[in-house]
């Protein structure tokens, strides 16, 4: 597994614009102290109105614009990542304060609620539909960001800049938790999402756009609080906020970096992607991986899958009718095998014998398809 070592200056990010979902609380909030202390101007969505204010004040006392014409260096918007009309505002009023995008990081996330394969539910309970919110906002808001900012990005910058999309999964997306269904459930969602758009949007001829993922084991936040005392008594490593954010603001930085997974564990931290498709022959086997590989060069960035379909014109092989057979051949035989039914049904019914009917519809047909096509 390679060590990742983020490099990041006062200037790494000068003058670049930054979304962040979920920036108002934790990682993201401290993603956005360091984008803005690496020159940043910073625009703000989450739910939590209370802390993003109080967020953007400590932003607008501590980070000024360099001329007093510029727009404020950070702005905040109340932003539900589970709505699209919400996301689109978020991302508009970023694109009229700044007049473009350069990273976009989706870290709205939250932690299991309730127990969907509870052993206690009952005939009863399992008739409730259970919640799905944290698909919603894990997954679904991911999508939802991810694809608004692949058409953002793309615009008022040149071809050579660098513009990307950082997506939040976690250890859960890789490695299996127990009891953490849904959000083990949603993070793989993530980690999917991003190794299927690397080669898509990366590609000169769409977007030219960086996608990375970041997966932070046990981290200093809310969401630990059920296991941070057995944590702390194992003697276990944990990540503080600022140290995960710091392997972020790493990875936007890096122009170098696509399509990769860092795994933040106590402050370090490390690409996975790299080696699983180097070792893939020796956890997948040497013939299935080959065949593999032919057929994931086959689907290249997977056009193929959401090309267009053309319009075909309707074949006579698709009607029974064999190829060349001219039209008025093909009315004829239509008529042919019509009269030939009718007259087979009535001379059977005349002659008043159950036998009788099936041989006067086989001969009816024959002699009706015969004379069609002749």
């Amino acid at each position: 597994m390679s060590r990742y070592i983020p490099k990041i200056s006062s200037d790494s990010l000068h003058r670049k614009v930054v979304l962040i979902t979920g920036g108002a609380n934790g990682i993201g909030a401290c993603l956005v102290k360091q984008c803005l202390e690496s020159g940043a101007n910073v625009c703000i969505g989450d739910l939590d109105n209370i802390s993003g204010e109080r967020l953007l004040k400590n932003c607008h006392d501590n980070f000024h614009p360099e001329e007093e014409d510029m727009p404020p260096r950070a702005i905040f918007q109340t932003t539900d990542v589970t709505n699209y009309p919400s996301v689109l505002a978020l991302f508009d009023l970023a694109f009229k304060t700044y007049k473009r995008i350069d990273h976009v990081v989706s870290a709205a996330g939250i932690v299991e609620i309730g127990n969907w394969f509870d052993f206690e539910l009952t005939l009863e309970d399992v008739r409730q539909t259970p919640t799905h919110k944290v698909l919603d906002v894990n997954l679904l808001g991911s999508m939802y960001v991810s694809r608004i900012a692949s058409v953002y990005l793309r615009h008022n910058r040149g071809a050579n800049s660098d513009r990307s999309i950082l997506l939040f999964s976690c250890v859960s997306g890789f490695k299996e938790s127990p009891s953490l269904f849904i959000y083990q459930a949603s993070k793989h969602g993530v980690t999917g999402l991003m190794r299927s758009l690397r080669n898509y949007i990366s590609s000169p001829y769409k977007h030219s756009l960086r996608i990375n993922t970041i997966c932070p084991w046990v981290t200093q936040t809310e969401s630990i609080k059920k296991v941070e005392a057995q944590w702390k008594n194992a003697d276990l490593p944990t990540n503080t906020p600022d140290e995960v954010a710091t392997v972020a603001t790493g990875v936007l930085n890096d122009q170098s970096l696509n399509g990769t997974s860092m795994f933040v564990e106590g402050g370090r931290s490390w690409e996975i992607e790299h080696n699983l498709n180097r070792l893939e022959s020796e956890w997948l086997g040497e013939a299935p991986s080959k065949v593999l590989r032919l057929g994931q060069q086959l689907l290249a960035d997977g056009a193929i899958w959401t090309a267009p379909e053309r319009a075909r014109k309707r074949s006579s092989v698709s009607c029974g009718i064999p190829p060349g057979v001219p039209l008025h051949k093909i009315n004829g035989l239509s008529n042919g095998l019509k009269n030939g039914i009718s007259n087979g049904v009535n001379n059977s019914i005349t002659n008043g014998t159950t036998n009788a009917l099936p041989n006067g519809l086989a001969n009816g047909v024959l002699n009706g398809a015969t004379n069609g096509i002749h």
